[in-house]
């Protein structure tokens, strides 16, 4: 059976640990494994613009052993006149496996459905999960650990990195805070899986309003742009509603004295999140952007090894 990975909860929890465990190998050892020698390729679209998807996974096939072909669907037949599943069928007789950055979630998962080879969501409007295997190895790193931890994302409650914050912690056993306004929660239908999730890792999820609330007390403090790509038009109207929300010196001296800041960046450096945070001492960005590498080349091991 293929296996995908469109959304972060398409890992049961210990798989998600032998893809952490496996990141770790490959940080250590980062040429030990060639699954894609060959050279073998793998397919990696983007319907977005893009610096550390585009970089992670070029450098992380090229590491596997493979060849990365870039495509943009502004320059092929997936921009408009193919439909995904057609695409895909096409591109399963050439590549080993199909990485996309695109808008719509389901046009990934009637990609997924239509093809042999593994699909990767690199980011969908909805779930963005190959950060979250970043910011979890990340956070392991530092801590030793996930279950148990809390952590808390603050800003648009209604956004990818949210929705993958609310699954992906879940899987893990964490404690899952989201801070947003009013308008800005997270879909429901997400919230309901994650809590179904966590009850059985023993993590929890706790939607508030109140960012002070749910930053108190924490070990993580994650925040992401208020404008994202497609939200241009939205910006003064964020701005001002999301301004609350910002990540300070004294918000974070409101979490453990120990608690880290994970952005997956870009960053609109005095907005989110002040310089001081960022460039701080409890701010392990630099670390979580690399490990896009090391979490995304073990996901396209792994993926491959059950999907053979």
């Amino acid at each position: 059976m293929t296996r995908h990975f469109l959304r972060d909860d398409d890992l049961t929890q210990s798989e998600q640990l032998e893809i952490l465990d496996l990141a770790v190998e490959l940080k250590t050892d980062r040429w030990g494994r060639k699954p894609l020698a060959g050279p073998q390729t793998v397919a990696v679209i983007f319907d977005k613009s893009s610096t550390r998807t585009r970089v992670s996974f070029a450098v992380g096939i090229a590491d596997l052993g493979g060849s990365p072909l870039i495509i943009s669907t502004a320059n092929s037949q997936l921009g408009g006149k193919e439909t995904p599943s057609d695409t895909a069928r096409v591109l399963e007789r050439m590549v080993s496996a199909i990485v996309w950055r695109t808008y719509a979630q389901s046009g990934l998962e009637e990609m997924a459905a239509s093809t042999t080879v593994p699909v990767i969501n690199a980011l969908s409007d909805d779930f963005h999960p190959c950060q979250l295997l970043a910011d979890l190895l990340t956070i392991r790193e530092h801590r030793g650990t996930l279950a148990g931890l809390t952590v808390t994302f603050l800003g648009d409650g209604a956004c990818n990195m949210a929705h993958s914050y609310l699954l992906a912690g879940a899987v893990a056993g964490m404690h899952v805070r989201i801070a947003s306004p009013a308008g800005y929660t997270p879909d429901p239908t997400v919230v309901s899986d994650a809590r179904a999730l966590a009850a059985a890792s023993g993590g929890s999820v706790e939607l508030l309003t109140d960012p002070i609330a749910a930053v108190t007390g924490v070990d993580v403090v994650v925040t992401d742009t208020w404008v994202s790509m497609g939200k241009e038009a939205e910006k003064t109207e964020r701005l001002a509603t999301f301004g609350a929300y910002r990540v300070d010196s004294a918000l974070m001296a409101l979490a453990k004295p120990d608690a880290l800041f994970l952005h997956c960046l870009p960053a609109d450096r005095g907005f989110e999140v002040t310089a001081e945070v960022i460039d701080g001492d409890q701010s392990v960005i630099w670390d979580e952007a690399e490990n896009r590498l090391h979490a995304q080349k073990a996901l396209m091991v792994w993926l491959l090894e059950r999907s053979t």
